[in-house]
């Protein structure tokens, strides 16, 4: 039996009942792809649900403004993603007049789409002949071709896609695209896959060559950079006797752009309260010396991708007004990172 028709049988008999299968909507596959990116489908879908009820069309979305995405987002990490999306939520409504376009090559020109997006959603929605490489498909097919190339060089994206194409039912490019990421996430999974129950096993050569906890073959990544951030977080009481703080968003290119954050410090290593309140100027202008006290101990370590957030709140309670400043229970209707929404949640003035 050949690869695709083995494929297309598991997954007629395997898949699972996820809330943007059984639709061709290009909005709402688009919407489901770029959600998984980076994220769990178990994580991902109640946002993709959330997503759908608040922004059911793609003009829906495109009229929201940036600040009620990127809270809807919040959790989801990657922001660049969301933002992305808005954008080209924005150019389908304006440019297309809501219609997604119907091909690989001129999806590929939206911001926030690459090829494996691409390939999903011309797929899926307009059945053209593309393979799709995500993950898990790379997964599939370096174990099944026993191929040691690393599937996260560049310079292997071309090969897989043409092992891909090479597999892939034209016919039925739909099921097949999305049973073949389907087959990666639930039955060649990265750690134990259930080899003799797989019924790919006959024709699989990391299993006939016993290599297949070695496929595949990754490039070492990059090291992990520490960084040390201080967050001051300034309370003042406010005419009503509850505290006020003050908040800003980031800008820039580099991580959370767009996110509110409390005024930040970051510094070469755990910083000293003197060395803090040597530095205090450089974050707010309050005019007056607050009484400063370190609200965590051990730091708490964020971990992003390439680096990891070595983080403490510093708060500083002011007897006097604050400038900008907004009440305290105020902050859950901004857009922040996940770091700094716990410590909200949790932080007790």
């Amino acid at each position: 039996m050949l690869f695709s028709q083995i494929i297309l049988q598991w997954y007629a008999k395997h898949k699972r009942n996820l809330p943007w299968r059984g639709t061709k909507d290009p909005y709402k596959i688009w919407l489901s792809e770029i959600m998984l990116q980076q994220t769990r489908v178990a994580q991902g879908t109640p946002y993709y649900i959330k997503f759908l009820e608040t922004f059911p069309t793609v003009h829906d979305l495109a009229r929201a403004p940036e600040s009620e995405v990127l809270k809807l987002w919040q959790g989801l990490g990657y922001y660049s993603r969301a933002r992305n999306l808005h954008a080209t939520a924005r150019k389908i409504s304006n440019d297309f007049n809501g219609q997604f376009p119907g091909s690989h090559a001129e999806l590929l020109k939206l911001k926030g789409i690459g090829d494996y997006t691409a390939s999903a959603i011309a797929s899926i929605c307009f059945g053209e002949a593309q393979p799709v490489l995500d993950g898990n498909v790379f997964r599939v097919l370096a174990r099944y071709f026993g191929d040691e190339r690393p599937i996260n060089d560049n310079r292997s994206h071309s090969h897989f896609k043409q092992l891909a194409k090479a597999v892939m039912d034209v016919k039925n490019i739909r099921d097949y695209n999305q049973g073949i990421m389907e087959f990666g996430a639930i039955q060649c999974v990265p750690k134990s896959p259930n080899c003799p129950e797989c019924p790919l096993n006959n024709g699989c050569l990391a299993l006939a060559q016993k290599k297949v906890m070695e496929l595949p073959v990754k490039l070492k990544k990059q090291g992990v950079k520490k960084r040390y951030f201080n967050y001051l977080v300034p309370l003042a009481p406010g005419e009503d006797g509850a505290y006020n703080t003050v908040i800003q968003q980031r800008r820039g290119r580099g991580i959370w752009q767009h996110l509110w954050e409390f005024p930040l410090l970051e510094s070469e290593g755990q910083i000293s309260l003197k060395a803090l309140l040597e530095r205090l100027p450089e974050a707010l202008n309050l005019g007056i010396m607050p009484k400063v006290y370190l609200y965590n101990q051990q730091p708490i370590v964020h971990k992003l991708t390439h680096q990891h957030l070595h983080t403490r709140f510093w708060i500083l309670k002011i007897h006097g007004p604050l400038d900008k400043a907004i009440p305290f229970a105020d902050l859950e209707a901004y857009a922040m990172p996940v770091l700094m929404a716990e410590f909200i949640k949790t932080f007790k003035i």
